[in-house]
């Protein structure tokens, strides 16, 4: 089968760049042709069609220069030459299926024009809430939001809860606008990691037919789980508001003996969490930053549980796969995908959101009983094994495809 993922970014920036990357390397070694359809940028390596991508803007308002935010309004909204990039890419490459990824702001929808117009099948993975959300994350100011669910996207300019004002109103009426021109309609099938997400896409009425849940996977092929847990805790991770780090921090002094806290990642929030680990817990709580996934891997395996202490409504669990691929439970608030994953009592605990003494009783009690954590990790492995496999989750993608392609064929 030849295969065309689109993505924005070719290179691992964030989770859906990682993914897309990781799924075709999976279809690859499985003997399919795969090539790639996205951005250029100074961090690509070398890829097949680059001559056809266009050019690098950044939208990232952290890192987007004035000049890249005025280009960037109208690139969102539809670009012009991610439509005829993605045209010259589909004449030469014809694919048998176009899987989409993360194409909102520096493609946009209007990739899906070309896609359309030969008759070739589309899915598209759903790795975010942006269809229903125009600030795609659920929030509001700090706080689980889901008014554009029910009152549409234009209240996201209402409640300001964007970076700024300018940025919520052109997200807004971009979402709208993509709406009112049925911009994803020649997508035949979106895949949603969670039943979570898929009932939030349901809800805001986004192809509510065309809707299948498919999780994510992980490699339990190369990751190696550990065997008698340690003393410690990892989390693993943006250092973002959303990830509720400060909660955990908070709740550390709380956790009882010599239990270590390490942070692997790194964020806006960083500076902000290392002093106030350094206020409530000083020389408990260890800051990597980002490391490689061998040294990640080898703090997970070395820990008692990891913990997700969220505050945002999680629309998948990436790193609760990671750590079950590792043999450790998790404790993780009641929030989003979250619960899918994690079987309290199983292979971890759940807890309220933003409860630091909730937070610190179900990691205490994991430190104080380890042969019931050692149990729960290797509970937790077995799941990673028989539910999120790389062999799982490329056969269910595989029939994703056939199942479009045979649709397509009958007019279905």
């Amino acid at each position: 089968m030849r295969i065309l993922h689109v993505n924005r970014y070719l290179h691992r920036r964030g989770f859906a760049d990682a993914y897309a990357e990781d799924l075709a390397q999976l279809q690859h070694v499985a003997g399919h042709e795969v090539t790639f359809f996205g951005m250029r940028h100074p961090a690509n390596r070398t890829y097949q069609y680059e001559r056809s991508f266009p050019s690098h803007v950044e939208l990232d308002p952290g890192r987007a220069g004035p000049v890249d935010k005025v280009k960037g309004v109208g690139r969102a909204t539809w670009s012009p030459s991610a439509s005829h990039g993605m045209d010259d890419v589909l004449a030469d490459f014809q694919p048998d299926v176009v899987h989409l990824h993360d194409v909102y702001g520096e493609l946009s929808p209007s990739v899906l024009r070309p896609v359309a117009k030969r008759g070739i099948p589309a899915i598209m993975t759903l790795h975010d809430y942006t269809l229903a959300c125009p600030t795609h994350e659920l929030m509001d100011h700090g706080t689980p939001c889901t008014a554009c669910i029910t009152g549409g996207p234009m209240q996201a300019v209402r409640r300001r809860c964007g970076s700024s004002l300018a940025r919520s109103t052109a997200a807004a009426i971009r979402t709208s606008l993509h709406r009112m021109t049925h911009a994803y309609a020649p997508v035949h099938r979106f895949l949603c990691p969670s039943w979570f997400l898929a009932d939030v896409m349901r809800s805001a009425n986004v192809f509510p037919y065309r809707l299948h849940v498919q999780e994510y996977f992980v490699d339990t092929d190369a990751i190696v789980p550990g065997h008698l847990p340690g003393d410690d805790a990892v989390y693993h991770g943006p250092l973002t508001p959303d990830r509720g780090v400060d909660v955990l921090v908070r709740a550390w002094p709380q956790v009882p003996g010599g239990a270590h806290l390490h942070v692997v990642g790194d964020g806006q929030e960083r500076a902000t969490l290392e002093a106030l680990a350094e206020e409530l817990a000083p020389g408990r709580v260890t800051f990597h930053g980002e490391l490689d996934t061998a040294k990640a891997h080898g703090l997970i395996r070395g820990a008692v549980c990891v913990v997700s202490p969220s505050v945002a409504h999680d629309s998948q669990a990436s790193s609760v796969l990671e750590a079950f691929a590792c043999g450790r439970p998790v404790v993780a608030t009641r929030l989003g995908a979250l619960p899918e994953v994690v079987d309290p009592g199983i292979d971890g605990e759940l807890v309220a959101p933003g409860d630091p003494a909730a937070l610190a009783d179900a990691i205490a009690s994991l430190l104080a009983a380890p042969e019931r954590a050692a149990d729960m990790g290797d509970a937790a492995r077995a799941k990673a094994e028989r539910r999120f496999a790389p062999a799982v989750h490329a056969d269910a993608i595989e029939h994703h495809y056939e199942d479009v392609r045979d649709r397509v064929r009958i007019g279905a």
